[in-house]
């Protein structure tokens, strides 16, 4: 089916516009702690490496749960916050 094809292509080509640091903490800035402690710049780039459509994630409080890395080395996370203050700064956001 070519249309798919297409699809994942273009998928595949999603590169962001810009990027800036977090500066306060936020549900977003947490999972995108998450995700870079993996290895991926984000849920977009996660998505697309690991060619799936769902994440696992807390259903408390939303917050990612396990990803698994490049090397497929799986990396779980806790229910709760784990980016502290000091690492907010740190964490990259992209904006596409």
């Amino acid at each position: 089916n070519m249309s798919e094809v297409s699809e994942v292509m273009t998928k595949a080509d999603i590169k962001p516009k810009s990027m800036h640091r977090a500066k306060i903490w936020s549900d977003n800035v947490e999972n995108l702690y998450r995700f870079q402690q993996a290895g991926y710049r984000d849920e977009v780039e996660y998505k697309q490496v690991k060619q799936v459509d769902e994440v696992e994630c807390w259903p408390e409080t939303g917050f990612v749960k396990k990803l698994q890395r490049r090397d497929n080395t799986f990396y779980y996370y806790n229910r709760q916050r784990e980016c502290e203050d000091k690492d907010v700064h740190k964490v990259k956001v992209y904006v596409y």
